[in-house]
This record gives structure tokens, C-alpha cells and sequence, in this order.
């Protein structure tokens, strides 16, 4: 059975796993402190995967289970290769983020453009995939 790891806004329904508000005991504060920890890597990676990959940002009720998956694990691949195409021989980072913000172009606030964007995007990937699958 899986759990998700939320915060305190959500209702209590048995696969949430909502944070300790005062844990008592030395069991209940490391659950509580890696709970918490943990919760805020997997928000800040998707965070990352959302700036970096629209499809990410988008509707994610249009797709199939399977197709969701495939994409995130294609997300996550795909910012593997950039974060190590990024760094030096010795693993340093040659990128600056910073420089990110001015580069960028200046996104549409209209939801319904962005909506007919996103189901156009959808359905050339869903053509390329059925061209790479039946080959």
C-alpha cells in the first residue's frame, strides 16, 4: 500500500501521512524531522522538473497512468543527462542558474492559449510515441 506525504491542509484519509505537529519521544521526532525532510525533496525535485518541462506543469488527468509515468521517468533522465551535461570533469557546476530568469521568454498568462498549446503538444507526442513504438 502507498502513502503520501502531506502537510497539514489535507483531510485525513488512511494514505496520508500527515506531519506530527509535537512529536513526543525520540522515535516520533526523527519520523517527524525525516517526514518533513523528505517532503520537501520530492516538492523542491518536482518543482525543478516543473521549470524545466511544461509537460510536467500541465494537466495531468488527460493522461493515463502509464503515460504518466513514462513521462516523469523520461523528465528525470532527460534532467539527469542536463545537471551532468552541466558540470566539469571534476563535477563542478559550469552553469549558473541565475542567468535563467533573463533567458527566459515571457510565459502566456492566458489559460486558454496555454490549454490549446498543451493539447496540441500532446497529441505530436503521442503521435511520436506511436511512431517509436512500432518500429
Amino acid at each position: 500500500m502507498r502513502y503520501y506525504l502531506i502537510d497539514g491542509i489535507y483531510p485525513k484519509w488512511p494514505k496520508f501521512l500527515k506531519i506530527i505537529p509535537s512529536p513526543q519521544g525520540n522515535k516520533k521526532k526523527y519520523f517527524a524531522a525525516t517526514h518533513e525532510s523528505t517532503r520537501k525533496d520530492i516538492k523542491n525535485a518536482f518543482g525543478i522538473l516543473q521549470q524545466h518541462f511544461a509537460i510536467v506543469h500541465g494537466l495531468a488527468q488527460m493522461f493515463k497512468i502509464i503515460n504518466l509515468t513514462n513521462i516523469m521517468k523520461a523528465c528525470i533522465i532527460l534532467q539527469n543527462m542536463i545537471i551532468e551535461d552541466e558540470c566539469d570533469d571534476n563535477g563542478v557546476p559550469k552553469f549558473k542558474y541565475e542567468q535563467l530568469d533573463k533567458d527566459l521568454p515571457e510565459l502566456s498568462r492566458n489559460p486558454a492559449t496555454k490549454l490549446i498549446e498543451f493539447i496540441q503538444r500532446y497529441h505530436a507526442l503521442e503521435i511520436l510515441w506511436l511512431i517509436i513504438t512500432s518500429n
